[in-house]
C-alpha cells in the first residue's frame, strides 16, 4: 500500500479489541495522463523538445525501422548496449532518425555539453527517478481493484510529480545551464509552476494530504463484528508497557521480531473500514473525491516528452562513460555541410570497443583524413588486420555526429551526410536464385542509384567471390563512378590497384610487428599498398608451410 506503514495504538478493554488508527495516504491506494491534451500553460511558451529547436512530432514506434546500413557498421549492437534496460521509453526511435541540419546538431552538441557538468547530471537523474516512482504509482492505481485505493495511489503519484518539477525547476535555476535547449526549458518551467493549473494541482495535493493526515480513528473488535468511529482520546498503553519493561534490559538481545511483508494490494475487509472512515469524515472525502477527478490527467505533456526525451542524453552518457573509464577519448565533432576535408584522431570502432572493454582487452585507435579534393579511402593490407573495423568506424563516426552525440576520438571533422549507403559481404541465399556475383552487382547498383555528392558509401571486400582480373574491372568501375559523383568513400579491399586511380583516392595499409609479421598491430598508415598479404608468416607460424607440413607428416 502506498504511503507510510500505520501506527497502531492497542487499547485494553477486557474481551472487546479496539484499536487507534490513524488514517493518512497508506489507506487510499487515477490512470495515466492524457497524451493527447494540449498544454493548459496560459502563456506563449517557446520550447518543445530537448531534442529538437522546432517542435517535431514523433514516429510511432511500429514504423521506427532502422536504417539499412545499422547491421554491417554495428550500430544495432551499439544502439542495444545504449538503450539496454530503457524499454519503456521507446529510445532506438530517437537513434534511427538523424538530423538533417547543422544547426539541430549543434542544439543537441549543447545539451550534451552541459550535461558533462556530473552535477548537473546528477539532478537530470534525480528527475528521472521521481519521473519512474511516478509512473510505478500510476501503475499501481490501474491496477488496483477498489476505488479508494485507486485514489490514493493517484494522490501519491500527483505528490511524486510536483516535488520533481518543483526541484527540476530549482535545479535549472541554479545550475545555470547554457544551452538553448535547457535554458528553454527553465523558462518554460519557471513560467509552467508559476501558473494556475500547476499551483492548484501542487496547493490541493498539499491541502489533501494535510487534511487526511487529521483522519483519526478507531476499530472495536467484537468476534467477527467489527466497528469504525472516531478516536475518542482512549489511553495508549503501547508508550506505557514499553517504559515499564526498558528496565530489565541488560543490553543487546538476539532480535526475535518477525516482519510481516506489506503487499500493495488491499483486502476487501480493509475496503470496508475505509469506506466507512469516509462516511465518518464526508468533508474531508468529499475534496478527495473531487481532488481525483478534476486531476486525473496532471501530467503536462511537455514535461512527459521532455521525460522521454532527457533519456537519449543519459543512456548515451551513461555507456560512453564505461568507456571513458577505460582511458578512450569522445569529442564533439566539426559538422559541416559537404566538408572539403574530413577527419578523425584516435578513433575507434565502437561496438567493437564496448566488447573489448567488458572483456578487459586494449582498443587500439586510429588516424584518418581526406584533404584537398581527395574523397575516397581506399583500404588495403593483411587479412585480419583492422581494414573492416576503419570502415565501420569512419561509418560509426559520421552517422553518430549527425544525431548530435559525442563521437569516439580525441578529435573529429565530418561531413553532414544525406545518407549512408554501405556494401558489405552477405551470405548467398538460395531463395534468390541468383549467384553471388550477381547479388554483389544488384547491389552495389541499388547504392550508386542513391548516392548522391552529400552521401557516404563504405564498400567492405567488394566482388571477393569471382576472379582477380574480374573484380578488379568491376570494382574500378564502381570506385570510378563513386570519384566522378564527388561523395564520399571508403572502400576495404584486397586489391591494391583500387588505390592508385587518381588523385581523389588515398590510400591506407593495415600493419604488422615488423619483428612478427604474423603479428597484426591493427595500426593503419597512410601510405601507397604494397600487395603484402603476409600469408607465408602466418602459415609459418602456424605450422603449415610446405617443409613444416612435410616434416610434420614424415614424423
Amino acid at each position: 500500500m502506498p504511503g507510510p506503514p500505520p501506527r497502531w495504538v492497542v487499547l485494553l478493554d477486557n474481551s472487546v479489541h479496539r484499536m487507534r488508527r490513524r488514517l493518512g495516504r497508506h489507506a487510499l491506494g487515477g490512470g495515466d495522463g492524457d497524451t493527447t491534451r494540449r498544454s493548459r500553460v496560459g502563456l506563449a511558451m517557446t520550447f518543445h523538445s530537448i531534442l529538437h529547436r522546432h517542435d517535431c512530432a514523433d514516429t510511432p514506434m511500429a514504423q521506427a525501422v532502422a536504417p539499412q546500413h545499422f547491421r554491417d557498421l554495428n550500430l544495432d549492437h551499439v544502439v542495444a548496449a545504449v538503450t539496454a534496460g530503457r524499454d519503456e521509453y521507446d529510445l532506438a526511435l530517437f537513434f534511427y532518425r538523424p538530423l538533417g541540419v547543422v544547426a539541430d546538431i549543434h542544439y543537441r552538441q549543447q545539451v550534451m555539453r552541459d550535461l558533462e557538468d556530473t552535477e548537473l547530471f546528477a539532478r537530470m537523474l534525480s528527475f528521472a527517478g521521481r519521473m519512474q516512482e511516478m509512473h510505478s504509482r500510476l501503475r499501481a492505481a490501474e491496477q488496483a481493484y477498489y476505488e479508494w485505493h485507486k485514489r490514493g495511489w493517484q494522490l501519491d503519484a500527483a505528490a511524486t510529480y510536483c516535488v520533481a518539477v518543483r526541484q527540476l525547476a530549482a535545479d535549472l535555476n541554479e545550475a545555470r545551464p547554457a544551452s538553448d535547449g535547457l535554458l528553454g526549458l527553465r523558462d518554460w518551467l519557471n513560467a509552467y509552476t508559476a501558473a494556475a493549473d500547476f499551483a492548484s494541482l501542487a496547493d490541493d495535493t498539499e491541502r489533501l494530504a494535510a487534511a487526511l493526515r487529521t483522519v483519526d480513528y478507531a476499530l472495536v473488535i467484537r468476534g467477527l463484528a467489527v466497528t469504525v468511529r472516531k478516536y475518542q482520546g482512549e489511553p495508549d498503553y503501547s508508550a506505557e508497557i514499553e517504559a515499564v519493561f526498558a528496565k530489565f534490559r541488560q543490553g543487546d538481545v538476539k532480535n526475535y521480531l518477525v516482519n510481516f511483508p506489506e503487499y500493495p494490494g488491499m483486502g476487501h475487509v480493509e475496503a470496508q473500514i475505509v469506506e466507512l472512515v469516509a462516511k465518518l469524515y464526508p468533508e474531508i472525502f468529499g475534496f478527495y473525491k473531487a481532488y481525483c477527478e478534476n486531476h486525473e490527467n496532471f501530467i503536462e505533456p511537455t514535461l512527459r516528452r521532455f521525460e522521454r526525451e532527457i533519456q537519449f542524453y543519459i543512456s548515451y552518457r551513461q555507456f560512453i562513460d564505461r568507456l571513458r573509464a577505460a582511458g578512450l577519448p569522445f569529442c564533439y565533432p566539426v559538422v559541416e555541410c559537404q566538408a572539403k576535408s574530413v577527419h578523425g584522431n584516435d578513433v575507434f570502432d565502437l561496438a567493437l570497443a564496448a566488447r573489448l572493454v567488458a572483456e578487459n582487452r586494449a582498443v587500439v585507435p586510429n588516424d584518418f583524413f581526406l584533404q584537398d579534393g581527395e574523397r575516397v579511402l581506399v583500404v588495403s593490407g593483411p587479412n585480419q588486420g583492422g581494414k573492416t573495423t576503419l570502415g565501420r568506424t569512419i561509418g560509426q563516426l559520421h552517422y553518430l555526429a549527425s544525431l548530435g552525440c559525442p563521437v569516439p576520438g580525441s578529435d573529429a571533422r565530418v561531413t553532414l551526410c544525406d545518407r549512408i549507403l554501405t556494401h558489405f559481404e552477405k551470405e548467398e541465399h538460395v531463395a534468390t536464385l541468383r549467384g553471388k556475383l550477381q547479388d554483389d552487382l544488384l547491389r552495389m547498383r541499388e547504392v550508386l542509384e542513391q548516392a548522391t555528392p552529400s552521401s557516404l558509401v563504405v564498400v567492405n571486400e567488394i566482388f571477393a567471390s569471382t576472379a582477380l582480373e574480374d573484380a578488379v574491372f568491376l570494382a574500378t568501375e564502381i570506385l570510378q563512378r563513386i570519384i566522378a559523383l564527388g561523395c564520399l568513400g571508403v572502400c576495404v579491399t584486397f586489391l591494391d590497384e583500387l588505390s592508385r586511380l587518381g588523385p581523389a583516392v588515398v590510400s591506407m595499409v593495415s600493419t604488422v610487428d615488423p619483428d612478427d609479421p604474423a603479428r597484426r598491430t591493427f595500426k593503419l598508415v597512410r601510405r601507397p599498398a604494397d600487395g603484402r598479404a603476409y600469408a607465408l608468416a602466418i602459415a609459418r607460424k602456424h605450422r603449415l608451410t610446405y617443409p613444416q607440413l612435410k616434416a610434420r607428416l614424415a614424423s
